[in-house]
Order: C-alpha cells, then structure tokens, then sequence
C-alpha cells in the first residue's frame, strides 16, 4: 500500500514536469518560428502543438524514457523517493522558467536532477553515456545553427530561383521524414521506418533498395511543394513552414516526454505497467501544458530572439527536426530550446548581427548552464536530507 502511495506521488510530480516541459520547451519551441513569420497564430500554434506532441510521445518516446530512466547513473536503480525527488526539483525549475520568460534548458534540467539522485543514493556516473550526451549537447549550436545559416543564405541567394530553392528543401526534408523510425510500422518491441517497410515489402538489395525508397518519397515531397511554390510563392512557403513546424512538434514528443517519465521507469515493473500507458499519459501532461503554458514562451522565442520571416524560419526548423530526431534515434535527452534557439540564431545571422539579440543570448546560455549545476546541487541535497528524515 506504501509503495503504492509513493507511485502515485510520484506520478503526480512526472505529470508536473510534462505539464511543465508542454508549457516550456516541447510546447513553445517548434512553432516559434511560424509565429515570428506571421505564418499561425499563438494560440492556434499552442493547439496544434499539443496534439502532435502526444502523438510523438506515443509513437516515438521509448527510446529517450528508457535512456533517462536506467543509463544516466549505474550501480543503483533509482527508488519511489529518488524519483519524486528528481521529478519535483526539475519541475519547479523549469516552470520557473516560464513564468520568468527565460526558456530554461529541459534536458539539461531533468538530466542534472535525475543524476544528482542518483549519486546521492550512492551510484556511480556513468561516463560513457555523459560524453555522448555532452557531444551532442555541445554540438548543437554550432550544427544547428551553422545548417540554419547556410540555408538562410540558400533561400536568399540571387543565382537560385526560390521557386527551385524551397522544393530542393522539401526533398531533404522528405528523405529524412522517409528514414524517421515509428513504433507502429515495425514489429513488436521494435520500430521501422516509412522507407525501411517498403523496402522489406519490396525486396532486393536492403541498401539499394531503401536508397531508392528514400529517393522516391523525397522527389514526391519536392514535386508536391513546387507546384505548391509555383500556384503561389508566399502560400506555398507558408504551407512548407507549417508542415515543417508540425513535424519539429511531433519530434519534441518523443524527445521530450522522456524527461518527464524517465525517472518512473525504474519503477513500473512492481505494478506490471506497460511502458505505453506512461507514455500516453505523459503525452497527455504535455498536451495540457502546452495549451495552458505554451503561448508565452511562443512569444518570447518567436519575437524576442530574432527577427523572422518565413524564409529564415524554414531554415530554423530544418536543422532542428533533424538534430530531433537524431536525439530519438539514439536515445539522448535533448533541449528543444537549445536546438531551436541556436537555430533562430543561425538564420538571424544570413541577415546581418542586427538581427539578433545578444544580451537575450548571453542570458540564455547562463540559464543553461546554471539549471544543469543547479539542478545537480539541489537534487542531491533534497534526497539527503528526505533520506536522513525517512
């Protein structure tokens, strides 16, 4: 009956934390840039983003819960309390970040939090996972942002008629959506991908084969999108960053949900609860946050940071849904507030430093830093002293 209680409180403080990352990161960040282009309203940007984020949660959020769950500290599996602990100390971290407008890093957060219990409770660090964490961590605004700059000034240049230019942008797009792995296509306990499965129903050569595929589904999203570009340049632009926004919305699910529910994984094998149920409900926490919490943090992002048209918020996006999906693939916690503001910052760039704000960044970054430390700090201090207490 104890244990459980402790379950439960600890249920209710990981649908905090989605409710918070919904409101912060996963719920604000990938329509940013749509808003900041005029292409979607706030409020309707919070909507939408919602219900693709719960979908994402459920089809493509193991990978990260497992991750935050069982491979951040070794030697030890983390209990009720640690958990609660953790859960409770990211929350009102992150949620502190939304209410003070400053988009606090999730991932940073939650790992610091979840690590901080862990040593407390006598684990050991787990460096190998530490290093691939921090490589991507590290990363991501140079990638993300150098991949956004350079296509801002694809969009831009004279010599490539932007009729041409954005569809040659749809087919990267698509090959990437075409290789995106998902629960439900592959077999059970494992994913595929859209090009994998029709590879499989085909047959032949697997590389060749899922090569064409790709090549395949690339070209229809390229054809689809110039005859969209061509009936009419601004609609048709509006219509790709839409799409893209939803396909970066969906992306932050399934990275995202893992922070919040992560921490409970350790603990469902007692009740016999089927990792799907907790992803459902997690989604559903960052359903809730992102149409009650999110517009603010729209706001912030999509205004403050750099100006935006459609043409640099496409290239914002690009860059984030595959750094995205990336982090799902391996299993890494990753901030979407990370990936899309270092990508604002990129394209803000193609159009001269004016276009960017510095002392915005300047404050971001040490907000960063400061919510991993502090996030540690607090973590382990809180479980010390409910463990001397219990």
């Amino acid at each position: 009956m104890a244990s459980l209680a402790i379950l439960l409180i600890a249920a209710g403080a990981s649908l905090f934390m989605a409710w918070a990352i919904g409101a912060g990161s996963s719920g604000s960040t990938p329509f940013a840039p749509a808003v900041g282009a005029n292409a979607i309203s706030v409020m309707r940007a919070g909507f939408v983003v919602g219900i693709l984020g719960l979908a994402g949660a459920v089809f493509q959020g193991a990978n990260v819960t497992e991750a935050v769950g069982q491979e951040l500290i070794r030697g030890v599996t983390l209990s009720p309390v640690a958990a609660v602990v953790g859960l409770t100390t990211a929350a009102i971290l992150v949620a502190f970040g939304v209410f003070a407008g400053y988009p606090i890093a999730t991932a940073f957060t939650v790992t610091g939090a979840v690590v901080g219990v862990g040593l407390a409770l006598g684990g050991d660090p787990a460096w190998a996972k530490y290093r691939q964490i921090a490589a991507l961590w590290l990363a991501v605004p140079f990638v993300g942002g150098g991949i956004a700059y350079a296509t801002a000034r694809f969009l831009r240049s004279e010599g490539v008629p932007e009729r041409l230019a954005v569809p040659a942008l749809g087919g990267v797009v698509g090959i990437i959506l075409a290789n995106v792995e998902f629960v439900f296509l592959g077999p059970a306990g494992e994913q595929s991908s859209i090009a994998a499965s029709i590879a499989t129903a085909i047959g032949g050569p697997p590389l060749a084969v899922l090569a064409l595929v790709s090549l395949a589904l690339a070209a229809l999203a390229a054809a689809a999108l110039w005859w969209d570009v061509r009936e009419n340049g601004d609609r048709g632009q509006r219509h790709f960053l839409l799409v893209l926004g939803g396909l970066v919305a969906f992306s932050a699910g399934g990275s995202q949900v893992g922070l919040a529910i992560g921490p409970l994984v350790p603990l469902l094998d007692p009740f016999d609860l089927p990792i799907v149920a907790v992803l459902i409900g997690g989604g559903l926490g960052l359903l809730i946050g992102s149409w009650t919490g999110a517009p603010r943090m729209i706001k912030a992002i999509s205004q403050d940071y750099s100006s935006l048209g459609p043409r640099r918020s496409i290239a914002a996006l690009i860059p984030s849904f595959a750094i995205a999906q990336t982090a799902v693939f391996f299993g890494i916690p990753v901030s979407f507030n990370e990936i899309i503001v270092s990508a604002i910052v990129g394209s803000g760039y193609a159009a001269g430093n004016s276009a960017v704000s510095r002392e915005k960044m300047l404050k971001t970054v040490a907000a960063w830093v400061g919510s991993l430390v502090l996030a540690l700090g607090v973590s382990y201090g809180a479980f010390a002293a409910v463990d001397a207490v219990l």
